[in-house]
């Protein structure tokens, strides 16, 4: 690990800094729409908790987003986080095709970042992802305040969409 660098706070987007609500019913029934889930989040309300959250920790922290959204929407997060005034980081996106679940692509950049730089923390809402981050020794707050979506977790573990 470098000496000179600040530690990480690592935050999660979709549930945790995003406000996916108004976008959930794409995924419902049995043919989710994926292609209009990922076009309407650049609508997505900010989560005040997380935001609060993200914006103290920048204050001793470097702040990295770490999503399962596809690199695809890479310039539609960016605007997104720059909208919201949210502190510059670096952003990690699943690549476009990898369908491993969200737990292991999510900890592999964990521990990726962790072999060269402090992780204070992970900040993120699905539960399988924190309880990997805790087992590997990872520093976790779980991002309980938005309300959780059956359809979404699903999507994360199963299909590996986000």
């Amino acid at each position: 690990m470098t000496n000179d660098a600040r530690p990480l706070a690592v935050f999660d987007l979709d549930g945790t800094l995003a406000d996916t609500a108004h976008r959930q019913h794409f995924l419902e029934g049995p043919k989710r729409d994926w292609t209009a889930f990922f076009a309407a989040a650049p609508d997505d309300p900010p989560l005040t908790e997380g935001v609060r959250l993200v914006l103290d920790s920048a204050e001793e922290c470097e702040v990295v987003y770490l999503t399962g959204r596809p690199e695809r929407c890479r310039r539609d997060t960016v605007d997104w986080l720059s909208r919201q005034r949210l502190p510059e980081g670096r952003l990690f996106m699943r690549r476009d095709g990898d369908r491993r679940p969200a737990r292991r692509t999510k900890l592999d950049i964990l521990q990726r970042l962790g072999r060269s730089h402090e992780v204070r923390m992970l900040v993120d809402d699905d539960e399988l992802v924190c309880d990997a981050a805790d087992v590997a020794g990872f520093t976790v707050v779980r991002a309980r305040w938005a309300d959780p979506s059956p359809a979404l977790k699903d999507a994360q573990e199963r299909e590996g969409r986000t």
